[in-house]
């Protein structure tokens, strides 16, 4: 290069730099949203549990609107919906409340019997270690009472929150139900005009792959927790019900939750019945996976939900770094969404 002439760059540089500083830009506006969200992340899962409702029960209040005037409609499938919640939870309250004498039975023989499991080969624990550690943990539990319940009363304001989410979130499914498509109209409006068809299309594309995820997920869970309600039921287990409520509660989280519910489960089978039905309980776990898997998420999930699971598991532990529990159920279906919207804007364009 001679003197005073200007530095030249060469193409890859210029195409890396630009990138660059696209990307940077991304990753500003992505790390403002989650701040945001992280702020008021109360709101956002009120208004998914809104979507959530409103995927489940819209078409019901579709049907009942065919009868009634659609404001009659919407209120009674909501209440119907919660008197069913309320009634399932009261079925696994009395569930707990009968066999709680036995449960304490079971449990005391069963520690009996696993201590003495563990002080025979190849474990070869001390006598007594078990019932030390009750005792210690009884001793800690005493000495930290006070902490304890200065723990249990600040959690109060959790509880709290929680209760405000959950209404937030049945006020957002009122009127989702009753008039969401007119909202989402509004919306468009507001847009510049030469965005709006853009916006309508990635719109349908969402919500279609967020209610076929949803319907999905519900029937995969369904599914588990009555497999799981009447293996454990034939098997003896205590708390059966509780149990299968657990695992449909669980198989929200795809790939973890469900084995982390059954992990429990043969806990439970392992203090009440012995190592020998929790071993059973165990090839249910496999089982079960096999059967959801290679069965339930072909059949039901792939027209609604086509990610590979690597990017399922990525996604499901990214989630819960990101926000716990809450991000670990929310993430698969925000991947899906924006996967979805993406593949159908790129549709449009060609």
């Amino acid at each position: 290069m001679q003197p005073g002439t200007p530095p030249t760059v060469t193409p890859f540089l210029r195409t890396a730099a630009a990138y660059a500083w696209r990307l940077l830009v991304v990753g500003l506006l992505v790390h403002a949203l989650f701040a945001v969200l992280g702020r008021f992340h109360e709101i956002g899962v009120a208004v998914f549990l809104g979507l959530v409702l409103t995927a489940l029960l819209r078409p019901v209040a579709d049907l009942v609107a065919r009868l009634l005037p659609r404001a009659a409609a919407v209120a009674l499938t909501l209440i119907v919906s919660i008197a069913l919640v309320l009634g399932v939870l009261a079925l696994v309250g009395e569930a707990v409340a009968g066999e709680q004498t036995t449960l304490v039975r079971e449990f005391r023989e069963g520690a009996g019997r696993i201590e003495h499991w563990l002080e025979r080969p190849p474990f070869r624990l001390d006598p007594g270690t078990l019932s030390d550690l009750q005792s210690k943990v009884g001793d800690y539990l005493s000495s930290h009472r006070s902490a304890l319940l200065s723990t249990a009363v600040s959690g109060a304001g959790h509880v709290v929150a929680v209760f405000a989410t959950l209404v937030l979130g049945l006020f957002s499914a009122v009127f989702f139900i009753h008039s969401g498509d007119r909202h989402w109209a509004w919306f468009q409006e507001q847009l510049p005009s030469a965005v709006r068809d853009r916006v309508a299309i990635g719109g349908r594309a969402a919500w279609s792959t967020f209610t076929g995820y949803t319907h999905g997920i519900i029937l995969v869970a369904a599914t588990n927790a009555v497999l799981v309600g009447i293996a454990l039921w034939a098997l003896g287990v205590p708390l059966a019900v509780p149990l299968a409520l657990l695992e449909f509660l669980a198989a929200f989280i795809p790939l973890v939750g469900s084995p982390v519910a059954l992990a429990i489960a043969t806990v439970v089978a392992l203090a009440s019945k012995g190592p020998l039905v929790a071993g059973l309980v165990v090839a249910l776990i496999v089982v079960i996976g096999q059967i959801e898997g290679h069965l339930l998420h072909p059949l039901v999930m792939s027209w609604a939900v086509r990610l590979h699971p690597l990017v399922v598991a990525i996604s499901v532990v990214a989630g819960s770094i990101a926000a716990g529990i809450v991000g670990a159920v929310v993430a698969v279906p925000l991947v899906s969404v924006v996967w979805s919207v993406h593949t159908a804007l790129r549709a449009a364009r060609t």
